[in-house]
């Protein structure tokens, strides 16, 4: 880098990550519609690009991976993807002009497989990155439609719609999918007081290792798939996005935490294995230090993370984080707090927000 030329743009990305996904697994293509709740917090998925003139650096694209130490070149994509599929699709998608060369920074301090949707934060982060080489700018819609094609119609994966609409507009969401992948987004407002509350309340826990169940998923996906959109297995999952939405509005955490807990039982129905032995551990920990309410994260399977509501004392909340911490060391709290944004783009040097 000390070789290199002074940047002519550095733009910076940072996008949430989401938690407490009520509605999970009916955001998806064989759902076919559905609705979802999710909360957008903190830690961010950041990005650091470098812009340069092409003629000026030796490489188009460098890709520094910063969680896995990794630095790597990527002269053109074209659908050979090698490290990192999911960033070096993204160039391809966004057609990087041919006069410039960039180099980009990607970081998140939450774990990787921590089912918190991590990977679309990276994605609309780097997305919103790009999107400053072109001449107009996408919509928060729009770049978490960009980063849902890019996993479902370029690499192939299954892939829901949530993750990628929590991290373009933040908050506390609402999501009704009409019909795959079509959904309107909307935002829950609550006061000052009920905010601070509920983030109070909140604990992130990671169970020490990433979830890896995609044979259980797939074998999910298969029943439901055949089952079709009425599959009676889905409507408590809908429900139970409904009932959070209105429990959160209300200020009536029993009721939000009431929510979490079913959502945990539907995905339980779905399959047994969804709900691991980490997880039960740390929602019978949560449980014994008065909690009212616990969310699987994501789609849950052996790894991942667990949301948890905890009652009014903020003592039963620490005790419970220490429980927690002595059971297992591997089992590890992730601070969070709740965004009231979501992605945010600025240039370094530059004071005004671009987005």
């Amino acid at each position: 880098m000390s070789n290199q030329p002074p940047a002519l743009r550095v733009i910076n990305t940072a996008a949430p990550i989401r938690i407490c996904d009520n509605g999970g697994w009916t955001d998806t293509w064989f759902a076919e519609y559905g609705n979802v709740f999710n909360i957008a917090v903190y830690p961010y998925a950041e990005v650091q690009m470098r812009v340069f003139r092409r003629q000026d650096v030796q490489s188009r694209i460098t890709i520094h991976a910063e969680n896995y130490g990794q630095r790597y070149v990527i002269e053109k994509p074209h659908g050979t993807y090698s490290k990192h599929p999911l960033l070096e699709a993204a160039f391809e998608y966004m057609h990087i002009p041919e006069d410039v060369a960039i180099e980009v920074s990607i970081f998140s301090e939450a774990p990787a497989g921590c089912s918190t949707g991590t990977s679309a934060a990276v994605s609309v982060a780097l997305i919103g990155a790009l999107d400053c080489l072109t001449p107009a700018r996408m919509t928060p819609y729009e770049l978490a439609t960009a980063a849902h094609k890019i996993e479902t119609e370029l690499l192939k994966q299954q892939c829901g719609i949530q993750d990628q609409l929590a991290s373009s507009f933040g908050g506390i969401n609402f999501i009704e999918m009409t019909k795959y992948p079509q959904a309107t987004v909307h935002p829950i407002t609550l006061p000052n007081s009920l905010w601070w509350e509920l983030e109070r309340r909140l604990s992130l826990i990671y169970v020490g290792h990433a979830h890896s169940s995609s044979a259980v998923h797939q074998k999910v996906i298969q029943e439901l798939e055949g089952a079709g959109p009425e599959a009676a297995k889905l409507k408590p999952l809908r429900e139970t996005a409904q009932m959070a939405r209105s429990a959160l509005v209300a200020g009536d955490f029993a009721e939000f935490g009431q929510s979490m807990v079913l959502n945990t039982e539907a995905q339980r129905q779905l399959h047994p294995e969804l709900i691991g032995p980490d997880h039960r551990a740390i929602i019978e920990i949560a449980k014994a230090h008065g909690a009212i309410g616990y969310k699987v994260n994501g789609a849950g399977g052996d790894g991942g993370s667990v949301t948890v509501l905890s009652d009014a004392s903020a003592t039963n909340k620490r005790e419970m984080l220490q429980e927690v911490q002595r059971v297992n060391p591997h089992y590890q709290q992730i601070p969070i707090y709740l965004s009231r944004f979501g992605l945010r783009v600025w240039e370094s040097g530059n004071s005004q927000q671009t987005r």
